[in-house]
This record gives structure tokens, sequence and C-alpha cells, in this order.
């Protein structure tokens, strides 16, 4: 079933009179929305990998398990930025130290965005999903010439996220920014999904939103919650700063039966 509602009616957004049948659009304030057939599909699909053509990180094809990592400041808040290796690497150092799982220097590489400092990690006894001993670890620290995340706390959802110097600023490079940052947020619950990923050009911003898909078990015999919401990233043309915004749309209820997705009615 499609739903279109109302950018301003948002008090509609749950309910059956939101919906249309045909899925059409009937003016320029109304936005359609997947069906939940296609939401259930992807929230329930482990092997989904997001959108078409959505960011994929440079160490994706990596062959052994691995971890990406950004250093952080000393709260755990927000990512470090330099533009000189020498102290990307100093910093990147004292955080291999104290890391509960460290390792020995391999390599390290730049690109436009970050420093990466490439280490092999050592996990005793096969630590989680760990089969062998060792792994590569990817360290990574942003250059402040790419975007400067000093005093963003991550675990909040909406407000201040930085600012991209990257110049051009461009909807391109909002993209690039917001889905890059996606492989680093985490949400409880575990099931997120990204449904859609699209930009938009506004008169002093760029726009960049995630619509993501939410399951929450409800309990024992109970259907799961799912949740669809956009995630909407601004970024201001004059001086870059990246604000948040963690918008609710609807919700609805459905289980598996038989490894195949249904609603609850």
């Amino acid at each position: 079933m499609k739903r279109i509602i109302g950018i301003l009616a948002i008090s509609c957004l749950a309910s059956s009179a939101c919906r249309d049948e045909e899925g059409v659009a009937l003016d320029d304030t109304l936005r359609i929305y997947p069906p939940d057939e296609e939401v259930m599909a992807k929230v329930y699909d482990n092997t989904y990998n997001g959108p078409e053509g959505f960011f994929v990180d440079e160490r994706a094809n990596t062959a052994r398990s691995y971890t990406v990592y950004h250093v952080k400041d000393a709260s755990m808040s927000y990512e470090l930025c330099t533009d000189n290796f020498d102290q990307a690497l100093s910093w990147e150092s004292a955080d291999n130290i104290s890391r509960s799982v460290n390792g020995e220097y391999v390599d390290s590489y730049e690109n436009d965005r970050y420093f990466e400092i490439i280490r092999e990690l050592e996990y005793p006894d096969g630590v989680g999903n760990i089969t062998d001993p060792t792994s590569p670890g990817f360290s990574r620290i942003f250059k402040c010439s790419y975007v400067n995340r000093d005093d963003v706390d991550r675990n909040v959802r909406d407000g201040y996220a930085g600012i991209l110097n990257k110049r051009p600023r461009s909807e391109e490079a909002a993209r690039t920014f917001v889905e890059y940052m996606w492989q680093f947020t985490f949400f409880w619950p575990a099931q997120k999904t990204v449904l859609a990923s699209f930009s938009g050009d506004r008169a002093n911003a760029f726009q960049h939103t995630l619509m993501l898909g939410f399951v929450t078990n409800q309990g024992f015999d109970k259907c799961d919650l799912v949740e669809v919401v956009d995630w909407v990233f601004t970024v201001n043309k004059d001086d870059g700063r990246v604000t948040k915004e963690f918008i609710h749309l609807y919700q609805f209820e459905a289980q598996l039966i038989n490894e195949l997705p249904e609603r609850c009615d």
C-alpha cells in the first residue's frame, strides 16, 4: 500500500487517510512514500545494503574481516581533524595504545577527506566474528579542510553536525558526507535500513535526506514495530555549517510468517 503525505499535514502521518492507492501526488506539497510491502521487504532483508548508488567505502572489498574507525576526542563525542599527517599519526598512535584491541603499524593512506593508519590487529581467541587471530584495522582522522566535527555530539540525532569545508560546496559533496557518515552511525534497534537517499537545493543551503526504516521487536507473540523516518542534513552554502533533523514519518506493525514479511492489521 502506497502513502502520500502532505508536508505540512504532520498529524495525518500514521493514519489511513494519508494513503493513496494509485500512488499519485495530488499537488506539489505532497510526497509519495514507498508501499509498506517494499519497506518490509527491505527492513527484513539481511542482504539488502541500501539504495542503488549509495556510498561504498574504499575498504569494502577487503578480503578479510576488518574494522574502519575514526579517532575521537577524549570525550568520544566527535571525530578529530587535522591537516597535518604527523599530528594525525600521533593522535592515532596514542589512541591505538588505549584501545582494547591494538595492533602493529603496517602502512598509511590519505585522500582529500582523511588520513588513514593501517594496523594489523590481534584478536585473542577469535573474539566475536573474527575467525583469524589477526585482521586489518583502518583508523582515520578527518582532514579539517574537508570537515570539522569539533563539539558534535554523535549520540544526538538532531542539531549541530559540524562544518563541511570541502570546496566547492555542492549537493554531491553533501550527499557524500552524509552517506559516508552513515556507516559510523549507531542506532538501536540493530535492524536499521536506508530506504532512500536523496538531495535538494534550497536558496541558502544544500539538503540531503536519508529515509530510514527501523524494526523493533515488541516482545514474545507480538508483531514488530516498523518505523519510517527522514534524517535530514542541511549544509549552509555560505559557511558550511551542517545541521541534522530526525523526523518521524509513520509506523505500522509487521511480522515474519514462514520467513516472509506481512503486515499486522
